[in-house]
């Protein structure tokens, strides 16, 4: 076994850690007895006792950062992180890429903060595939912006200049 001498020593037991002979290789933290330690409940010898888990609290979703920004409630610098890791939504139509919206002040692509605000603008059968926000960044044609939830309660429109901005601050944090 793996970090175990595997030399027999006397008594003829070969790899197996607590009979008379054998040594450990590396650091072993010592165990308490069996029994010991909180009420009697002690991890068995050999095995870490392990400190209860308590969950990281999970970001924002991408939908709550939309809302907590346009609100004002949420800096530019969080909502960039946010939308950088969450998992956004797209429409497809038959070639690849993003469909693009070329009826507004300048071409912008639509996008989803999840699958229900997608079918919500495009239909229930709508093709779509996903990618991450700094996919998104990185994919985004230069000159475009997008709309995040098009029909949904916060729309959200980010043109071309801020779309510029988000790459560049992506880049900053990225590579410093």
């Amino acid at each position: 076994m793996y970090g175990y001498d595997q030399n027999a020593g006397p008594g003829g037991h070969q790899g197996h850690p607590g009979h008379p002979g054998q040594h450990q290789q590396g650091y072993a933290a010592p165990q308490p007895p069996y029994g010991a330690g909180d009420g009697g409940y002690a991890a068995a010898p050999g095995y870490a006792a392990q400190a209860p888990h308590y969950p990281e609290p999970s970001p924002p979703s991408l939908a709550e950062a939309v809302r907590a920004f346009t609100s004002g409630s949420l800096a530019v610098e969080d909502f960039q992180h946010v939308f950088a890791t969450a998992k956004i939504y797209c429409p497809r139509g038959e070639n690849p890429g993003f469909l693009a919206l070329h009826d507004t002040q300048q071409p912008v692509i639509p996008l989803f903060t999840s699958l229900k605000e997608l079918r919500r603008y495009a239909g229930r059968e709508s093709k779509y595939f996903t990618v991450t926000g700094a996919e998104v960044l990185d994919l985004l044609p230069t000159g475009y912006g997008f709309v995040l939830d098009m029909e949904g309660e916060h729309r959200m429109v980010v043109d071309a200049k801020a779309v510029e901005e988000m790459v560049d601050f992506a880049m900053r944090r990225m590579y410093g």
